[in-house]
């Protein structure tokens, strides 16, 4: 991991097109700016580890259960 230490305008360019600044150090807290492209994917820590998880459990079928969804589904809309 690599450690910098910033101060308040100041700044950490990623890559070619990413670019973070520190905008406020005030009661323990640090706001910070992210200029990148629009088509990149940018999230908290907590929310991105959240939705890492939920696609593993959703891509883990039980068989069973897809077997009743047969049953239950109309027709027209078994996949």
């Amino acid at each position: 991991m690599l450690v910098l230490t910033r101060k308040v305008g100041e700044g950490i360019v990623v890559g070619d097109d990413v670019t973070l600044t520190i905008l406020e150090n005030k009661d323990g807290k640090v706001r910070v700016g992210i200029a990148a492209p629009q088509e990149k994917k940018i999230y908290r820590q907590e929310v991105y580890e959240r939705i890492c998880r939920e696609n593993k459990e959703a891509s883990q079928w039980d068989l069973e259960k897809l077997d009743v969804l047969n049953t239950v589904l109309p027709k027209g809309r078994r996949p």
